[in-house]
Parts: structure tokens; C-alpha cells; sequence
């Protein structure tokens, strides 16, 4: 699901707001099992990314390279295991419509049965477009990770192989 919140006029002030992705998906897994996907490096490359620096802590920072060209960096701002974790994202490089640290993506993880429901919600992106990307990625990630989580093999990242 998508929600994008426009421009909120106050007074005779215009407001921009921020724009937002969220995503849910049931895993066949506990929600210890899946917070590990989030802050051990080699159970998160195996759903996301080629190459990665983390410190899971708050105020730890990351730096991960999604696809080749696209590095992520931020930093962890809450790590409740294995509920919650919470940190800031952007893209390096100049020009980035969503530099380092500017936005924020919140996981929530809650046992249903014998899975977990994982609710993402990706805030303070810039624009609807920014958002419905964001969106996309986190789709085609979080389909990764629920093969992954679950104990099976997601294979081969396609987006992360040069074109």
C-alpha cells in the first residue's frame, strides 16, 4: 500500500509534506528469525544488497550497496529485538533526491501463529515518485527476505547484476 500526502496549505503558508512507502508481509518464520535479517550482515546480504557495513545499534552506522550504482547509508535510530527496528536511509552520491539520513524506515515485526507479520513503513521521501520507487524496491526486497527468513533460497538477486 501507498500513501502520499501532497501539500497542506496553512494560513497563507504552503506546507510540503513528506511522502510515505509501506509494505506488509506474513513470513514463515519467528520474529527472532527475521530481526536477524535486519542486523546480521551475511543474513542480510543473502535478501538484499552485495555488499555491507553495519553497526546494529542506535546511533550505529551503515553503508550498503543495494545494486551496483546504488549505495544506501544511514544510521540505526532504534533496535528493540525482536520487535522493532528503526533507521535512517538515503542514497550517496550528489544530486540525490533522497541524500543519506533523510528519510526513515521503520520495521515492525508481530508473531501471528507460527509467522511473522512484518509491517514496513518508509516516511520523509520527497516526492510521490520517490515514494512509489522506494516502494517497488521494498516490494521486490521483502519477497527476498520471506523466501529467505522462511529457510529456502531466494537466489540470485536479478537487479543486482550489471546490465
Amino acid at each position: 500500500m501507498r500513501r502520499g500526502v501532497g501539500v497542506v496549505a496553512e494560513a497563507s503558508t504552503v506546507v510540503p509534506q513528506e511522502f510515505v512507502a509501506e509494505r506488509e508481509v506474513r513470513i514463515e518464520a519467528s520474529p527472532e528469525t527475521v530481526f536477524s535479517f535486519f542486523v546480521d550482515e551475511q543474513k542480510m546480504l543473502r535478501w538484499m544488497g552485495t555488499e555491507i557495513e553495519r553497526d546494529p545499534r542506535p546511533g550505529g552506522a551503515y553503508r550498503h550497496r543495494i545494486t551496483p550504482g546504488n549505495v544506501a547509508i544511514g544510521s540505526y535510530v532504534d533496535v528493540d529485538p525482536p520487535r522493532f527496528v528503526s533507521f535512517t536511509w538515503g542514497w550517496e552520491g550528489e544530486g540525490s533526491s533522497v541524500p543519506p539520513g533523510s528519510s526513515l524506515v521503520e520495521v515492525t515485526l508481530e508473531l501471528d501463529g507460527d509467522a511473522t507479520v512484518l509491517t514496513l513503513r518508509h516516511s520523509g521521501l520527497p516526492t510521490q515518485e520517490s515514494a512509489t520507487t522506494h516502494d517497488d524496491g521494498w516490494q521486490h526486497f521483502l519477497d527476498r527476505l520471506a523466501i529467505a527468513a522462511a529457510g529456502g533460497d531466494p537466489g540470485p538477486d536479478p537487479w543486482a547484476t550489471p546490465a
